[in-house]
């Protein structure tokens, strides 16, 4: 006992010196103060201090950290629309005059997180209320965009940086989300009545150009008959023409009428309306002066013939 009071200083010597080393874990800066005013930072490791004298007034943490926000907006057409979403920040850098606003700024973590949660949902509320309730959904990556973009800013003078904003989820009031339900299902059925009436139009302009097509090609081939036939008649006729000169040529040579030939002709033709008439009816006259009228008939229409 008195061996303890004649080398208390050495004790006191002993703790002094253990008190002059301080370790700082890997993902905190710590921040020393000297009577109450910043001195100086620690990175992580084990670091010297003057014992007494300095202290290690907080660790700040420069590792990522994320907190989830749920708030409530109104659309420029009065509709409540609800967010779920994540935010991702951390300390911008580990330069000294960062940290330091980290550290001073605000008094606890809990009053940078309020301020932080009332920038974000603000920025978002402002972008929501110059917008109507049909375009938020479509708008998401817009409204990412403009919260970093307003609360970088004030992040920065803080000694943060805002890393990522996702909204995970967008939601509406009831009335309106069965409202956008059968608005869906209405534009649904609207474009499916179109495409049907697209499919039918496609398939009755198909079947029309079809039917002109074929018309085409049927006219193309009655002509191309026609003229088939034409050119057969004319052949024929011109057989015709040769045969009877001939057999004129030959009756006039043995001094014979060349009339029969006509005669033969027309008893040739009335036979053959007898034989392959098929139930058709034609009215000839059968008396010697009905053949003496249509002989003389044709034999003036040979001797147009030969006049021309």
């Amino acid at each position: 006992m008195d061996q303890l009071r004649e080398y208390w200083w050495v004790i006191i010597l002993l703790f002094a010196f253990l008190s002059c080393f301080v370790t700082i874990n890997q993902g905190f800066i710590g921040v020393v103060t000297m009577f109450g005013k910043y001195q100086r930072i620690m990175r992580p490791g084990l670091n010297f201090k003057i014992p007494f004298l300095e202290q290690i007034n907080k660790k700040v943490s420069i590792q990522n950290r994320s907190v989830e926000l749920e708030f409530q907006a109104v659309t420029v057409d009065q509709a409540n629309v609800y967010f779920k979403s994540m935010l991702l920040y951390s300390v911008i850098n580990v330069d000294e005059e960062t940290i330091k606003n980290v550290a001073f700024k605000f008094i606890s973590d809990k009053d940078f997180m309020q301020a932080l949660i009332r920038t974000v949902e603000g920025s978002i509320r402002a972008f929501v209320a110059t917008k109507k309730q049909a375009e938020v959904l479509n708008v998401r990556r817009d409204i990412v965009e403009n919260v970093k973009e307003q609360v970088d800013v004030s992040l920065e003078a803080w000694g943060y940086h805002l890393q990522d904003l996702q909204i995970n989820d967008i939601t509406f009031d009831e009335a309106i989300i069965t409202s956008m339900s059968k608005v869906v299902a209405s534009n649904n059925l609207k474009a499916a009545a179109e495409n049907e009436g697209q499919a039918l139009l496609i398939t009755k302009t198909k079947a029309a150009e079809a039917e002109g097509n074929a018309i085409k090609i049927a006219a193309e081939a009655e002509r191309q008959a026609a003229q088939l036939r034409g050119q057969g008649v004319a052949l024929f006729r011109e057989e015709v023409a040769k045969g009877m000169s001939q057999a004129a040529e030959q009756m006039k040579q043995a001094n014979l009428d060349t009339n029969v030939i006509l005669f033969s002709m027309w008893t040739e033709a009335i036979k053959n309306f007898a034989e392959y008439g098929k139930g058709n009816v034609i009215f000839l006259d059968g008396s010697s002066e009905g053949m003496e009228k249509t002989m003389r008939q044709i034999m003036a229409m040979q001797q147009m013939g030969d006049k021309k």
